[in-house]
């Protein structure tokens, strides 16, 4: 590679340190957007418009050191969501130390995407003694020409013994919001969740758009591809699609629990919003040579107005 093709490549994939000399990404596309990857996790930590304002929400007071996940931006929970399950809170693979794959199997769509970067997660012998499978976990992050952020997944099953595993799984995306209580999430209207709140009971969500006045964490199911999140105050809509992750988890710790949590500001809870793409109420299993591939695209645009209130409906039905 000439020297001024690998200037060119740096403007679009550059390795750099981050916080506390850990390993991380930078992809920047030509409008300005860009994003960062902590290879520390696998983890992406900031998503910013061609403006340089930042998308993601990232607590003053995350941890950027091992063996504690980074709280904020979209930390990957493989192979167990939540505590339901042998493993820690949310698995390890938001906790371990991610390569970066120099030879990934082809992606059926490569388009010309310039600003990506591959990464790769395999067992240590560490964690097969508390999770006794091999796998081979490759993580895509793309920054789309137009500012869209991708994540694409794939996890195969690479045991020889011949045994399937089973695993849940989410993209736990922090949102940063400017009030949490202007935020309108729709798309999730009318359908089951499981309030985490009240033992995972099941219930049904009511007919209006979601907003929020209190501590929330539901799993949401048999959701649509895409749900937009509506920041009243910015004039701005998030909108996530996915692929694969029939289910979405919506949390916000509201007061009291932000209190309780070390690593995330006693009032960061109003410029915050988890809305996860995932796979949690009916597991995924992988025989022997499966693959399973799951992906989130996340992109955000101004909002539209209709008799002084915004119009979902343009930002639902657009894509």
């Amino acid at each position: 590679m000439s020297s001024g093709a690998r200037e060119r490549e740096k403007v679009f994939v550059e390795r750099c340190k981050g916080a506390n000399g850990l390993d991380k990404v930078v992809l920047r596309e030509v409008r300005g957007s860009s994003a960062e990857v902590y290879l520390y996790g696998g983890q992406v930590t900031s998503w910013k418009n061609e403006y340089g304002e930042e998308l993601l929400f990232v607590s003053s007071k995350a941890t950027f050191k091992s063996p504690k996940a980074i709280r904020g931006g979209i930390p990957i929970c493989f192979p167990q969501f939540g505590s339901h399950g042998s493993l820690e809170q949310h698995g390890f693979a938001r906790n371990r130390f991610w390569s970066i794959d120099h030879d990934p199997p082809p992606f059926p769509t490569n388009s010309g995407n310039k600003a990506f970067i591959d990464l790769i997660l395999k067992p240590s012998e560490e964690d097969s003694k508390i999770w006794s499978h091999r796998y081979e976990f490759r993580l895509r992050v793309t920054l789309g020409p137009g500012g869209d952020l991708m994540l694409t997944s794939r996890i195969r099953n690479t045991n020889t013994d011949g045994k399937s595993f089973t695993f849940t799984f989410a993209y736990n995306t922090y949102l940063f919001v400017t009030d949490i209580s202007e935020v309108r999430v729709e798309g999730l209207e009318t359908l089951d969740y499981l309030d985490n709140l009240k033992g995972r009971e099941r219930f049904t969500e009511q007919g209006d758009a979601i907003t929020f006045e209190s501590e929330v964490d539901k799993i949401y199911l048999s959701t649509p591809t895409k749900i937009a999140i509506l920041d009243h105050e910015r004039k701005r809509t998030f909108v996530l699609r996915k692929d694969g992750l029939p289910d979405a988890v919506v949390w916000n710790p509201w007061d009291k629990k932000a209190k309780a949590i070390s690593d995330f500001g006693d009032d960061e809870y109003k410029h915050m919003l988890c809305v996860e793409a995932a796979c949690v109420e009916k597991p995924i299993t992988l025989k022997p040579g499966e693959e399973w591939r799951g992906r989130q695209e996340l992109s955000a645009v101004p909002s539209s107005y209709c008799s002084g209130q915004l119009d979902p409906r343009k930002v639902m039905q657009g894509g």
